[in-house]
């Protein structure tokens, strides 16, 4: 059986819509007007093999922040739905990523209870590049993870254990985590039909 969904989330600050299937091949189709954000997107999709399509307005007049949290929100929402009573997954997974200087680790448990530990290191100082497009609020990425694991009711670590770009780090968390993401996911054919949980729910 398939593995998607589709949320649309509607505020008085931003208007986002997101698809989602978890047993895809890493496509995205992406109408997002914050430039780094989507690039940070279609990485995630392309490391975790999830399809994703994600078209998004939102009060950019005010910051970022609406708009990337409720992004969170809204794919982790699409997770927690796909993924059901969580049936057959390995339910666990991780990863260490290296790119160029910057070393990640993520650890992900589809645990039906949410909890973000979240070492970054960055600066906090924006990414600016020409155009409003170009500019990216780095504070917001932990926003975008603490929504996402909220509203998808998983337990994730993510750790910069070294690094110097802040671009690197960000861009290696997301690779990171989508593939502990997607390890997570996986189905164990010896468990398809077993809830992987001594209480028999992950809920």
């Amino acid at each position: 059986m398939e593995r998607a969904a589709e949320i649309t989330r509607n505020t008085k600050e931003t208007d986002i819509t997101v698809k989602l299937n978890i047993d895809g091949s890493g496509k995205s189709k992406l109408d997002y007007p914050v430039g780094f954000m989507a690039h940070m997107l279609d990485t995630f999709a392309k490391h975790g093999l999830f399809d994703i399509e994600v078209k998004a307005r939102g009060d950019l007049e005010v910051d970022q922040h609406h708009l990337v949290e409720d992004t969170g929100i809204v794919l982790g929402r699409c997770f927690a739905e796909a993924l059901g009573d969580r049936r057959g997954i390995a339910r666990s997974g991780s990863c260490l990523y290296p790119m160029d200087e910057t070393l990640v680790r993520a650890a992900v448990d589809i645990s039906g209870r949410s909890f973000l530990v979240f070492e970054g290191r960055l600066s906090g100082i924006p990414l600016v590049s020409e155009g409003s497009a170009g500019c990216f609020q780095v504070d917001t990425v932990e926003d975008f993870w603490g929504a996402f694991v909220s509203a998808a009711g998983i337990a994730l670590h993510l750790d910069v254990l070294r690094g110097r770009s802040d671009h690197h780090k960000i861009e290696a968390l997301f690779k990171a985590a989508a593939r502990a993401l997607r390890a997570a996911c996986e189905t164990d054919p010896r468990a398809l039909d077993s809830i992987p949980s001594t209480k028999g729910m992950l809920a």
